[in-house]
């Protein structure tokens, strides 16, 4: 596979049909091909259940076979929805985790839907995604079935991390693809109520915040001037305020893990509540 290749997790399940229609969206725009990643785990307890095959104690050879044709089919269709797009299928097997995280290695950008058949219908996200996000060795993008507004900015948090700086580069590129506004949210906390130092100014501490979200923009302005881009320091915790942010937003950028992340983690807690509460897809970039 080509590092430029935006790998798409299918199951045949409806979020991962709007993960794929997000893929081809931005295979459209980006020229990349697409590869559908059916990941075929084989259970020897509880039995295997698949799109299409009904459940049984083993699968056979027959199931396989249906799976396959399950890839095929949606890969020509998708082929023949978006003429001139190269879009491929392939069947793996193994954990769908770690086959998709090892496959990630090899990948620009890995879609995934927020949950599969295997998800629990109380969980926004499922094990699957919040593993592959934490894992993968490319930008994970997240969606979630109505989640396609095409409209609205795209929203990247920003915090002057390392991670964060990637996901704002990730976060222009979408932009300028996109010909949408670039919306840079950087959340600063204030004192707490017990004690505020008694040279606190607040203003002063936004403005701070915004020059320095503005120095880390300048290189980008330079080389995308057509992107309108808006910075706003916020006061308040990261999460909620890019979860209240992506009502509005097409997309959601931010780094795997941000100033505030312990160092054995290796998903922050910020790209955690985004995978499970955002109100459009998510994007999450980390280092390779």
């Amino acid at each position: 596979m080509s590092g430029e290749e935006i790998l798409v997790g299918y199951d045949g399940s409806a979020d991962a049909a709007v993960a794929l229609n997000w893929a081809l969206d931005e295979a459209g725009r980006s020229g990349r091909p697409v590869r559908l990643a059916y990941v075929f785990e084989w259970l020897t307890v509880t039995g295997w259940i698949g799109p299409g095959v009904a459940p049984g104690v083993w699968p056979d050879e027959a199931a396989r076979q249906q799976v396959e044709e399950l890839v095929r089919k949606a890969a020509a269709d998708a082929a023949a929805d978006r003429p001139g797009l190269t879009v491929h299928g392939e069947v793996f097997d193994g954990p769908p985790a770690l086959v998709l995280q090892e496959r990630s290695a090899e990948a620009g950008m890995l879609v995934l839907g927020s949950r599969g058949h295997g998800g629990f219908g109380g969980l926004l996200a499922g094990s699957t995604a919040v593993s592959v996000t934490a894992h993968a060795h490319c930008p994970v993008v997240v969606v979630r079935d109505g989640q396609t507004a095409t409209s609205g900015p795209v929203v990247v948090g920003s915090d002057g991390s390392e991670s964060a700086l990637r996901a704002l580069g990730f976060a222009v590129e979408r932009a300028a693809q996109r010909d949408v506004p670039l919306r840079v949210l950087r959340a600063w906390e204030p004192p707490g109520d017990r004690w505020v130092p008694p040279d606190f100014d607040p203003e002063q501490v936004a403005a701070s915040e915004r020059a320095a979200a503005e120095a880390e923009l300048a290189p980008w302005r330079e080389s995308f001037p057509d992107v309108p881009a808006e910075i706003e320091a916020v006061p308040g915790s990261a999460s909620p305020l890019l979860v209240e942010a992506s009502r509005s937003a097409q997309l959601v950028v931010v780094g795997s893990r941000g100033r505030g992340g312990l160092r054995g983690m290796l998903l922050g807690s910020v790209s955690q509540q985004l995978i499970q509460h955002s109100h459009c897809p998510v994007a999450v970039v980390r280092e390779r």
